[in-house]
């Protein structure tokens, strides 16, 4: 059985408009779930003992974080 996650959807969604004022593309970009991975990432990039985990444990960290804020803000 797998596991779906929910990504919390797009971070920062646009349309691109004609000028008759028709969409005529959706950009999505990422996903929010990237997003509070990314800042998690970067918190962690300025805590000297990060830099004594691999990259793959520092990536599972990131994102069990995102996780965690995703849950929470469901809740919310």
């Amino acid at each position: 059985m797998s596991t779906i996650t929910k990504d919390g959807g797009s971070a920062f969604p646009h349309n691109e408009m004609t000028s008759t004022g028709e969409i005529y593309h959706d950009h999505l970009g990422m996903s929010l779930r990237d997003y509070f991975a990314g800042q998690a990432l970067a918190g962690m990039m300025a805590n000297k003992h990060a830099l004594n985990w691999t990259i793959s444990e520092v990536a599972a960290d990131c994102y069990f974080h995102a996780d965690a804020m995703l849950e929470y803000r469901a809740r919310a």
